[in-house]
């Protein structure tokens, strides 16, 4: 009973600390502007099918997607194991499944433990690749420190997780044997059975011990990973889901304009306009969190620090400062700062991101089309340039010059409408 105790105590601290940390999250998501995302449901569902669950643009780049496949169902699936532990938890007992399930109980978990093993497998490999191999993604600037110790950290703690559940099952089979009080026959499991003998010289207060320790290890483990996570990028996890289902749909090259803008500019070129002027107080463009919308900082907290945005970047090849990725983060950044006080001595623009790296972009939509999660930091960036443009008159001079020239002759060029075409006719008089 102390034990029974023990569990529900520790599984209800977790699940409340899980909550106020949703709930902060939520939170710092609506700091944003309202945004209304109804439309195409169906399609919307389907994108959360393919590129969500089943993760087709990771499938862009093959071997690191099916060992990424490999952890995300592996762990997916080993939490059903969970469940049995949290039942067996509260109520005492010791692997409830067995008298429901039969013979197909072994066949699950040893189905599990494959899973397990690969999960352990994939970990490796990517840790290879990010701490030998030095893959060049991994390492850029906006890596270096936490995010770089979390990306490993997490690795190391989905292998212990892992090997606990082998070792565990190990010991536990090993229980079976010796027929200790309380660990009734469930049959030999795939993987764990392969690893008993590390564990048969063992006596059974020792194998008792370990198999206690593994246990709770293990349903802690899980517990506190679901509470770290939502501190760490791996809480696209979770939030790969919504994000992608409140994705745009909209075809890439297109962008959102402002409906007053628009007006305006229509009305200039004498077309039919609302003939309403713009609303008192309207801001340009985006300069802090609150400026952005709901969607855009969900996009921040789905990012997966991936990299794959800034590896496809052509203003970050040739060595501009622009890393889409870095966008992300420091929005993210920025609305943990404003979940947790309201700070008014700097702003997303130029506290966190600067003008440099904004104005490299060259609106080419490649790290949308990377995204393996549908994020979108070119609409970020063309809010916080819009604001830089039309706020604060702060574009280089040369687009200064281009925007004078669209405002009075409609075009990029410094020359009349009416002297458009004056090229042709010259090249036509070359050619007679």
């Amino acid at each position: 009973m102390v034990s029974q105790a023990v569990f529900i105590v520790i599984v209800l601290f977790f699940l409340y600390l899980i909550y106020r940390r949703i709930e902060r999250i939520r939170s710092n998501i609506n700091l944003g502007r309202p945004r209304e995302i109804k439309d195409h449901s169906k399609t919307r569902w389907k994108n959360v099918l393919l590129i969500a669950f089943g993760q087709k643009k990771m499938f862009k780049r093959i071997v690191p997607a099916i060992f990424h496949f490999i952890i995300y169902v592996g762990f997916i699936l080993i939490n059903i194991e969970v469940l049995e532990i949290i039942i067996d938890g509260v109520s005492g007992s010791h692997r409830a499944f067995v008298s429901y399930l039969g013979s197909f109980y072994t066949i699950m978990i040893s189905f599990f433990e494959i899973m397990a093993l690969g999960v352990i497998v994939a970990c490796l490999v990517f840790l290879i690749r990010r701490n030998i191999l030095r893959i060049k993604r991994f390492h850029k600037v906006e890596m270096i420190g936490w995010p770089s110790l979390d990306a490993n950290l997490i690795l190391v703690i989905e292998i212990l997780l892992m090997a606990a559940i082998l070792t565990m099952n190990a010991t536990d089979l090993l229980l079976q044997e010796k027929n200790y009080p309380g660990y009734h026959s469930s049959g030999a499991f795939l993987i764990s059975d392969l690893i008993t003998p590390l564990f048969e010289w063992l006596s059974a207060g020792t194998l008792f011990l370990i198999e206690r320790f593994c246990w709770w290890f293990h349903i802690i483990g899980i517990f506190a990973f679901a509470l770290y996570i939502t501190y760490s990028k791996h809480l696209h996890i979770f939030m790969a889901f919504p994000n992608t289902y409140f994705g745009s749909l909209e075809p890439m090259g297109k962008m959102n304009n402002m409906p007053e803008i628009t007006n305006e500019v229509k009305i200039m070129m004498g077309m039919p306009g609302s003939g309403e002027g713009p609303p008192e107080g309207l801001k340009f463009g985006a300069r802090d969190i609150g400026d952005l919308t709901w969607k855009n900082i969900m996009d921040a907290y789905a990012c997966t620090e991936c990299g794959r945005c800034t590896s496809e970047c052509p203003a970050n090849h040739t060595g501009k400062k622009l890393s889409p990725r870095k966008i992300m983060m420091d929005t993210r950044d920025r609305a943990e700062e404003l979940g947790e006080q309201m700070n008014a001595e700097k702003y997303l623009l130029e506290g966190y991101i600067s003008k440099e790296e904004i104005n490299a972009c060259t609106s080419c939509n490649a790290c949308v089309e990377a995204c393996p999660v549908s994020i979108n930091p070119l609409d970020i960036i063309l809010q916080l340039r819009r604001y830089v443009s039309m706020e604060e008159s702060g574009s280089p001079q040369a687009w200064n010059a281009m925007f004078s020239n669209v405002e009075t002759n409609f075009a990029p060029w410094k020359f009349a409408a009416s002297d458009r075409f004056k090229w042709g006719e010259e090249l036509k008089n070359k050619n007679n």
